[in-house]
């Protein structure tokens, strides 16, 4: 069974009545798979077929597809419930990074201050043993954590978008818990859906385009176009070609543009996007978290690993933590393991900062390399401009509206020949009409 999100939602977005070539333009599919895909869902879904004179085929999808979907396939049940409670997990993934780091600070300011206190304690009684009074007693530093008053909004899912309605100017609708997993691994590629905005991209510019391109036309979408001989003999545009079933042409004068055929075929007239001069990766961002939260992170990271270094001189006598047990004793067993959470909740945003850095220049310099092929086609040179007219000549566009259609599955075909006799009919008397 088709199981294709993605599929499923192109084929909603375009209103349900398809071409394969529409289903490959919007989706960014190489030809050969949207044909396999359209026609294992249309076998699922049991959606009607749609057949011109010409031979072109249109598919015509129930608008309940999804309902129809969910309602055959056990394993599409299963998949959306994991959806949700994978959602959920990952949230408390995301939260438990700023658990832990408020819980490592809390145990160490615990530990440092039965220490002290015991210390403290210990030395009380020394100096009345040696008979320096019973009302001694010294100082004792208790250090403090203070959460503020709004404390239990760490735990709120929607605190976030309640605080930025309540407040316009704050940058961030994470709370703090999330924005300690954004400072410590960020938010994640941007560009991670950037191949499929690529086909996506140059699908649009072939159906702008009427279904006929230059390379110089294509070229702002790609990657590297190679070196040499590769470059010059446009060895680039093979990819794009067997994505979508393209053929090279030749004009007279020597240049080739590349036709897509089934990228010229369209269920319904629709208008054309506006497609952008070149494909842009969006450059990362070191965490979507606010300024203020980013502080507050890395103080508390800051707080943590000192306290975990404080605590580590008092951990020197064994002795006294033998004596007190308990908490300081678990404490105690596992000081590398707060002391190593400290230092790498600081290290790993440091490293990830000039990785993130080196990562744009790189960002930047593709883009301006794409930027200037398309600057080539504000300003064409006479062969270029040669080629586009020539492109041109060969641009068309066919849409399969309901009544060019020869043969459809949604009716009964002794109904279909009686309307296409009376369509013949009506064609016949209307030509001799013309000729009287």
């Amino acid at each position: 069974m088709a199981n294709s999100i993605t599929l499923t939602r192109t084929i909603e977005r375009l209103d349900y009545r398809v071409t394969i070539g529409d289903v490959a333009a919007e989706a960014g599919l190489p030809l050969a798979e949207a044909q396999q895909q359209v026609l294992a869902l249309a076998s699922d879904v049991q959606a009607h077929l749609q057949v011109s004179e010409g031979g072109e085929i249109a598919y015509v999808f129930p608008k309940n597809l999804q309902t129809i979907l969910l309602s055959k396939s056990w394993r599409l049940r299963l998949q959306s419930a994991w959806s949700r409670v994978w959602q959920v997990l990952f949230y408390l993934i995301r939260i438990s990074f700023g658990i832990m780091l408020i819980a490592s600070l809390v145990l160490i300011v615990v530990a440092i201050s039965i220490l002290v206190i015991a210390a403290s304690s210990s030395r009380d009684g020394n100096d009345r043993d040696r008979g320096f009074g019973d009302g001694g007693g010294g100082m004792i530093f208790l250090p403090r954590i203070w959460f503020g008053p709004d404390i239990f909004w760490f735990f709120d899912f929607d605190y976030g978008r309640r605080r930025r309605r309540r407040d316009r100017g704050r940058d961030s609708d994470m709370n703090f818990l999330e924005a300690v997993f954004s400072f410590l691994f960020g938010d994640g590629d941007p560009n991670a859906d950037l191949d499929d905005r690529r086909w996506q991209s140059i699908a649009a510019v072939v159906r702008a385009n009427q279904g006929v391109v230059t390379a110089e036309q294509v070229a702002p979408f790609l990657g590297t176009l190679g070196e040499g001989w590769s470059r010059d003999l446009e060895d680039y545009m093979i990819p794009v070609l067997s994505r979508f079933n393209g053929i090279p042409q030749v004009s007279p004068e020597g240049g080739i543009v590349y036709q897509f055929p089934e990228l010229q075929v369209m269920a319904e007239a629709r208008a054309v996007n506006t497609t952008p001069r070149f494909l842009q990766e969006f450059p990362r961002q070191f965490s979507q978290a606010s300024s203020g939260q980013v502080l507050g992170a890395i103080g508390l990271g800051g707080a943590n690993l000192i306290g975990a270094l404080a605590l580590g001189s008092l951990l020197q006598d064994q002795a006294l933590v033998a004596q007190i047990g308990g908490l300081v004793a678990f404490v105690n067993s596992i000081y590398w393991l707060l002391l190593g959470y400290g230092a790498a909740f600081l290290a790993v945003p440091l490293v990830r900062y000039f990785w993130v850095q080196r990562q744009n220049s790189k960002i930047e310099a593709r883009n301006q390399r794409r930027a200037s092929r398309a600057a080539l086609l504000a300003d064409p040179d006479s062969e270029l401009q040669t080629k586009l007219e020539f492109a041109d000549s060969l641009a068309t566009q066919t849409v399969l509206t309901p009544s060019d259609m020869a043969y459809t599955t949604e009716k009964d075909l002794v109904e279909q020949e009686y309307e296409n006799r009376d369509k013949i009919d009506e064609e016949w008397q209307r030509r001799l009409k013309e000729i009287q």
